[in-house]
């Protein structure tokens, strides 16, 4: 009899800022085992310049979001081990890019081609298996 190949298990975590987020994630690994994601914020090079002048970075930024959260996702589906992700790529596109371009931080133009990339991105990427969303 052939061995089945167990679909990995992708679990993230959403919430907004301060919720608990990565707290839970680091738990949640600790307990059963999963490798962690977490958003790579040390080596963020876009952090710093989007903090002293955000219209000129907020799309940047976004971005390198984004690609950051993609990698994660291409690396969930074609591992094996279950993974907690510590924020997921439907944030970023339906709430912190939107608040950026409604604030004014954002031009519509840049908002608009950062979310139709994201559309077409969303249609390479499973969504996760279970979504955990801390409410603080």
């Amino acid at each position: 009899m052939a061995k089945l190949k167990l679909k990995p298990k992708h679990i993230a975590v959403a919430g907004n800022i301060g919720a608990g987020k990565t707290t839970l994630t680091e738990m949640l690994s600790k307990h059963y085992k999963w490798i962690p994601n977490f958003e790579d914020v040390d080596n963020n090079p876009y952090l710093m310049d989007f903090y002293e002048d955000m219209p000129r970075w907020s799309f940047n930024l976004q971005i390198y979001f984004l690609n950051g959260r993609l990698k994660q996702l291409l690396d969930i589906q074609n591992g094996t081990e279950t993974v907690i992700q510590d924020r997921t790529i439907y944030e970023d596109a339906n709430i912190f890019a939107p608040n950026l371009h409604e604030m004014g931080l954002m031009s519509k133009r840049d908002f608009d081609n950062y979310f139709d990339f994201f559309q077409t991105l969303k249609t390479m990427v499973n969504p996760p298996d279970l979504l955990i969303y801390l409410n603080a």
